[in-house]
């Protein structure tokens, strides 16, 4: 049991001291003849066994391109069977892979070419919600270079491989190598490029799947983006070590082809950000469908309201989810909640510190706070980046002199070791003096019957400083006003609280990854309100 002070370290367990290549290549010398990859849009299966032979030939390719360890390559793209083989292709030739967020325009990409220094980019000529190639042009004709480009699904692609040489005089990366990059959001200031090592990313997959108890009978339909650590960490990197069947429903996520995927291949684990999950259970043709082979899943990625997990458990059936909470620069899990977990603490908290994970709250001073009390989080061990790249003076903001990573997401410890994030610091709506959380107002209207989803943010007020604005989407077939959820509000929460405005719509503005972005939010309430001078937002 922790001591009275918010300080905690998770389960001493034996971490994996391998490169992700060996983690991988163990599990394809287990089980050869069993199915590693389903991606259902593209219509392709694969054994373990065909899976390391596909991911050979993709290495043999990098390194017929001229490319060589420690050099760069980007991949550009929704969930594609080609990810998950330059993911593998790159763990075993010591190449870098940097993923790209696939809805990057021109001059986020620029930035991220230019940034990273990679020498190749593999990316689909377009997609359902781009034109890859013309946005490539332009990203290039702004100054950023490459020495490839290859189109996946392309003559490119194979005649890459045909190329190719062989991997046997390659060795090895070691544990501690930088295998990935990942770009922040980057929703405030420019992306910052995530070093993870190979130790970072096999032991955080391997502890995750060691939560949900993952074994080569699972299959785990992951729509999350493959580019983000949800996708190929949590869920990748979790199958390569035990063996489970990585599922792909759609090279971005959609409702109904998640819904089919998990009842037509009986998946076991189902992934999503709340708004997943919501968007699921409220699809017209939720019901046709048997979802009775899901035994697990993590709802992570965004605050989990109470009221979905609650929906989750009891709707969808799915009874042992877990809600995970982390960042990229953790790699990403820092707290999870296990499979067998009460009810209460898998609907009101995020868990407790993962194993070989030390987790503390700090108060403004930076020393540790008493249990109960609200500070920043920090973690520290082996799931810690190596840093930002090319960026000492933000990694030292980052991770101090200790080793302890400052997340600046705000959270409490209770007393039994469990979490609850109780929202990020530059979140803080301030109101005439009193400080308002907007994760306590969501969690209160999600209570509201007619309410689907809701985000809070705040806005510029000339006498207060800030005013609350909630957006909400309503439940299918719902009817209600921004003046009755108002009135629900008032009669329920403290008068500062109270929603000045409420605007229903249809959808919030997000990223690919299912984040709302809030700025955007509030961007659009200033200018819609004629605001700019409460912002100071006003040009001259």
């Amino acid at each position: 049991m922790p001591d009275m002070l918010s300080h905690t370290r998770g389960p001493d367990v034996e971490l994996i001291e391998t490169s992700l290549w060996e983690a991988f290549e163990r599990t394809a010398l287990r089980h050869p003849a069993g199915t590693a990859l389903i991606a259902r849009h593209q219509g392709l299966r694969y054994t373990w066994s065909e899976l390391k032979q596909a991911a050979l030939a993709t290495a043999g390719g990098l390194l017929g391109l001229g490319l060589r360890p420690g050099d760069r390559i980007g991949i550009w793209a929704g969930n594609r069977a080609e990810w998950i083989l330059l993911q593998l292709a790159s763990a075993r030739t010591g190449i870098v892979l940097v993923n790209v967020n696939p809805a990057y325009r021109s001059h986020e990409l620029r930035y991220v070419i230019s940034r990273s220094g990679m020498r190749a980019l593999f990316l689909p000529e377009s997609g359902a919600r781009s034109n890859y190639a013309d946005i490539l042009r332009d990203a290039l004709g702004g100054g950023a270079t490459l020495e490839h480009t290859v189109f996946l699904g392309t003559g490119a692609w194979d005649a890459m491989l045909a190329r190719g040489t062989s991997v046997d005089e390659v060795p090895l990366p070691a544990p501690g190598d930088v295998v990935n990059i990942q770009y922040t959001s980057g929703t405030t200031g420019s992306p910052k490029g995530v070093l993870l090592t190979h130790r970072n990313l096999v032991n955080n997959g391997y502890l995750v799947g060691r939560g949900l108890r993952y074994s080569e009978r699972d299959i785990v339909c992951a729509p999350v983006p493959l580019y983000h650590c949800f996708g190929c960490v949590m869920a990748a990197v979790a199958c390569y070590v035990h063996g489970s069947t990585l599922l792909l429903s759609g090279e971005q996520f959609d409702a109904l082809a998640t819904l089919q995927a998990v009842a037509e291949e009986r998946a076991t684990s189902l992934y999503g950000v709340p708004t997943m999950f919501i968007a699921q259970l409220d699809h017209p043709r939720f019901l046709e469908f048997d979802l009775g082979s899901l035994r697990t899943g993590i709802m992570a990625g965004a605050p989990c309201p109470v009221e979905v997990m609650r929906r989750v458990l009891e709707v969808m059936g799915c009874r042992e989810i877990t809600i995970c909470y982390g960042q990229t620069e953790a790699s990403p899990v820092i707290t999870m909640s296990n499979a067998d977990d009460p009810l209460e603490i898998r609907v009101a908290t995020v868990g407790a510190a993962m194993p070989a994970t030390e987790v503390k709250i700090v108060g403004e001073d930076g020393g540790t706070v008493e249990t109960g009390m609200q500070g920043e989080l920090c973690a520290r061990g082996y799931l810690i980046m190596r840093g930002y790249d090319g960026d000492p003076a933000s990694t030292a903001k980052a991770i101090d002199g200790e080793g302890w990573l400052h997340t600046g997401d705000l959270a409490v410890m209770r007393d039994d070791g469990c979490f609850r994030i109780t929202g990020r610091a530059k979140d803080m709506i301030i109101r005439g003096g009193e400080n308002i959380y907007p994760r306590e107002i969501e969690e209160f209207l999600y209570t509201h019957p007619a309410v689907s989803d809701v985000q809070v943010v705040g806005m510029p007020d000339e006498r207060y400083g800030e005013i609350v604005v909630a957006w909400v989407r309503l439940k299918p077939g719902a009817v209600a006003d921004e003046e009755s959820i108002r009135e629900y509000c008032r009669e329920r929460i403290a008068h500062f609280k109270v929603p000045r405005h409420v605007r229903i719509v249809e959808s919030f503005p997000v990223t690919v990854t299912g984040k709302v972005q809030k700025f955007k939010m509030r961007e659009f309430e200033v200018a819609a309100r004629g605001l700019e001078r409460a912002a100071g937002m006003e040009t001259a």
